[in-house]
């Protein structure tokens, strides 16, 4: 699996992330591809995080039936991303969020939430809308996976021919783009990130506290073990 060199997470900050960041590369246990973790250079680990310190760091909006759901319905823990289609950083987190629920089949669901930040990705709002248009037609999580492996072409036109590609309604998705039927719902997930302390993709909530993986994904492992730990 290719890997850009990007810092982690994904802030909304003029100039990109904190200079000095590198990916290395290491596995998981069991797993078959590497995921980059960033190797901080003299920066403080508060200045790379997802979470902003001075905010909360419990989940501000409960998982409800509108949220979109991968994995078992009665699962004990629920691993909710806050993340944006157009981040690099989320494009590589994505392989580890479906690494997570088979090492943890039907003990951990995961829920997405849009957070687009569009004062670095022009792109993200408009991906995001045709995600939850997708989503209205029952096809959320096809969309997802499209949008992140062609996450360089996200332009309206590109973003129309992955909903055919899905063969859903293409007039009720075309009408549903132009009316920005879903964007009240985009913001309300974006005001509810904040309201956690999210300032960065992506973010991710166990059991609805924040997980900080600004040093790797592995953390979300390590931390799902040992709430399973904890539960059991």
């Amino acid at each position: 699996m290719a890997m850009t060199r990007s810092s982690f997470p994904c802030r909304p900050e003029k100039g990109g992330g904190p200079a000095g960041d590198t990916l290395a590369y290491w596995k998981l246990p069991g797993a078959h591809r590497k995921i980059g973790r960033p190797v901080s250079r003299d920066i403080p680990r508060q200045r790379n995080s997802t979470v902003s310190p001075s905010r909360a760091a419990d989940l501000a909006i409960p998982v409800q039936a509108a949220d979109h759901v991968l994995g078992a319905a009665h699962a004990p823990m629920t691993v909710v991303e806050y993340g944006d289609f157009e981040c690099p950083n989320c494009k590589q987190a994505a392989p580890a969020v479906k690494l997570l629920l088979e090492r943890f089949a039907n003990r951990v669901q995961v829920v997405f939430r849009q957070f687009p930040l569009e004062e670095v990705h022009p792109h993200a709002l408009a991906a995001a809308e045709a995600a939850e248009c997708a989503g209205g037609q029952g096809r959320f999580w096809e969309m997802h996976d499209l949008l992140f492996a062609n996450q360089e072409h996200l332009k309206l036109n590109q973003l129309h021919g992955y909903a055919e590609r899905l063969q859903i309604d293409m007039a009720r998705f075309t009408a549903e783009m132009d009316d920005h039927v879903y964007l009240q719902r985009i913001r309300e997930h974006m005001e509810g990130a904040r309201r956690s302390g999210v300032r960065g993709t992506p973010a991710f909530f166990v059991n609805g506290r924040i997980q900080d993986v600004s040093f790797g994904i592995r953390a979300l492992f390590d931390a799902v073990e040992a709430a399973l730990h904890h539960h059991n």
